[in-house]
């Protein structure tokens, strides 16, 4: 399995972990025999009482020495065991983090969040878990199996007819209950994805959680959600619990019938009592390690669970391909939609946009305005391919969106989305996310042109203060400003704003259109906004109805020939806005 090919770089590691074991139960299967000798020629000997004292403290020491070098041969077993799966399971969680950083929108969504954070974390544990286990555990069951069982028959050939009878019923009972079993694994996966996916929605929505008094309702879910866990996590334990007692019971009787055969050979003087104390250790040791692989089919059944579910990430190719084209043009930030239409993957019915078709210069703003759901967000979320359009292009400075590199193309764009997500860290390096090579002073100027330098100034820290998770300790508008202020740092040839100023006063917003027009003259800014208000000074105003354009032009053009654009500002518009939206 792919999976399976990030151990190839520790190939050493790897080799090294099972000739290490093998040192081990090499000198384990020594141990029966030795202990042999020393009741046979030591205790029950024939010679002189300090001759059998001497020969008991000789093989008892050597006993000793084999002791210490299969100990010493199981601890590097361990290390170069833990070591190859633990640097295997770092290179893994990387390489599935960076698909899923790869992966589009579409993809997430379909992964779902929780799915995606189980996989990274709990099915590479198990993955590495498995690996470890395999790489001294195979080992070790198979010598002892098979060494034991070599062993005990030079012992003595009738020893071989209780293994006939064992062996099988073991094997018979290990088979049928990891039949069952092995599904269930899945099953229990998936269980905690959900969990997983209940947890994060109830994290980052905790505020709409207790603003509802909706948490009742809330553990309630994730009690049901925890339950299915559970109870799918108990009837994989039933059926486990079910092994391990057969298997002692066969190991017991496969124990009694030894000791029964040695006592009669003994009485027939054909073997003496150390060889039937051997022959009893080395059947324990053949059956235990058929317990143990047993032990070993539960690992494998959930690790192949959990490989097909991260090779599922692996193998993900991302549904947003790069293109080849140079980005080099004389128009720089030129937008352009072709008669685009747009569907999301999977939906069906009506497209959420149909025919559109707009051109922003460079260094042009060009506002779409329109009601909550009629594809705003979709529209500009063509421009850097979070989406690609259904039908007709996309263009940036007259290059189809879809024939350059996706980097190359995120690169000229600042987008600026409707939820402003921040992470933990300062101030400064908050800002610094649109361009990490940022001067101190230009992270000041970009707050300064977001209008977010007067409440950075306020705090103790200025721009050393640390926000913290998703920006929790600003206010919706604190946030927003800082966003802005991260994609003007960027120096973008296009910027987009997703309805971003939502929490804006009027007065604020209009300082920063201002501040935008002076300092960004070049820059072509593509702004969505139900406000109108936020939009009169546009260049250009498009106004989208049930995912169409309805009317075009700036705002006087508008309000002269559009009877829609003409309702939504004077529903908006009261006495004295628009003075404060022109300053």
């Amino acid at each position: 399995m792919k999976v399976l090919r990030y151990l190839k770089p520790y190939w050493l590691f790897a080799l090294l972990c099972p000739l290490a074991m093998i040192l081990e139960v090499s000198m384990d299967l020594l141990q029966p025999t030795l202990m042999s000798d020393i009741v046979d020629n030591g205790i029950l000997g024939n010679a002189a009482a300090d001759e059998n004292l001497r020969y008991v403290l000789i093989t008892g020491l050597k006993m000793l020495v084999f002791s210490l070098i299969g100990c010493f041969g199981g601890i590097a077993s361990a290390a170069f065991g833990t070591a190859a799966a633990q640097k295997m399971g770092n290179d893994l969680r990387k390489d599935a983090f960076a698909k899923v950083m790869h992966m589009s929108f579409q993809q997430t969504d379909k992964f779902t969040t929780g799915s995606l954070v189980t996989r990274l974390t709990n099915d590479i544990t198990a993955i590495q878990e498995f690996v470890a286990m395999s790489l001294r555990m195979f080992v070790r069951t198979g010598m002892q199996f098979i060494g034991g069982i070599a062993v005990i028959l030079t012992l003595n050939v009738n020893f071989g007819i209780v293994l006939v009878i064992s062996l099988p019923v073991q094997l018979i009972a290990v088979a049928i209950i990891m039949k069952k079993a092995s599904p269930l694994f899945s099953i229990v996966q998936s269980r905690l994805d959900k969990v997983n996916s209940v947890v994060q929605e109830n994290v980052s929505g905790a505020r709409v959680v207790k603003a509802f008094t909706r948490e009742e309702y809330e553990i309630n879910r994730f009690d049901n959600a925890n339950t299915d866990l559970m109870t799918t996590n108990l009837k994989v334990q039933k059926l486990l619990a079910t092994l391990n007692p057969i298997l002692m019971i066969i190991m017991n009787a496969s124990v009694i019938a030894i000791i029964m055969i040695g006592g009669f050979q003994v009485e027939a003087k054909a073997m003496q009592v150390g060889e039937v104390m051997a022959a009893v250790t080395y059947i324990t040791q053949i059956l235990m390690s058929v317990m143990m692989v047993g032990m070993m089919f539960q690992q494998v059944s959930r690790s192949a669970a959990s490989m097909k579910r991260v090779n599922e990430v692996l193998s993900t190719n991302p549904v947003i391909s790069d293109g080849h084209k140079s980005a080099d043009s004389d128009n720089s930030g030129t937008v352009e939609f072709r008669n685009v239409g747009f569907s999301y993957p999977g939906s069906s019915g009506k497209p959420v946009l149909s025919g559109i078709d707009l051109k922003a210069e460079k260094g042009q703003m060009l506002a779409i305005l329109g009601s909550t759901g009629c594809g705003k967000t979709s529209l500009v979320n063509l421009v850097p391919r979070f989406y690609d359009a259904t039908e007709g292009d996309v263009l940036v400075d007259g290059v189809n969106v879809k024939d350059y590199d996706v980097d190359t193309l995120r690169s000229k764009i600042g987008v600026v989305l409707q939820k402003s997500e921040l992470f933990s860290g300062t101030v400064a390096e908050n800002i610094r996310w649109g361009c990490e090579t940022a001067t101190d002073e230009e992270v000041k100027t970009a707050a300064k042109i977001a209008q977010a330098e007067e409440f950075i100034d306020g705090f103790n820290d200025g721009y050393d203060t640390m926000i913290s998770e998703k920006g929790a300790s600003l206010s919706g508008g604190q946030k927003q400003r800082m966003a802005i202020a991260r994609a003007i740092i960027k120096k973008p040839e296009i910027l987009i704003f997703d309805d971003s100023t939502s929490a804006l006063d009027l007065s604020t917003e209009a300082k920063l259109h201002k501040a935008l027009r002076e300092n960004l003259s070049g820059v072509t800014v593509i702004m969505i906004a139900q406000r109108i208000a936020s939009v009169m000074r546009a260049d250009k105003i498009a106004v989208l109805e049930n995912g169409s354009i309805c009317a075009f032009g700036t705002h006087k053009e508008l309000m002269e020939s559009s009877s829609v654009y003409r309702d939504i500002y004077y529903s908006q518009m009261k006495q004295g806005e628009e003075e404060a939206v022109n300053g």
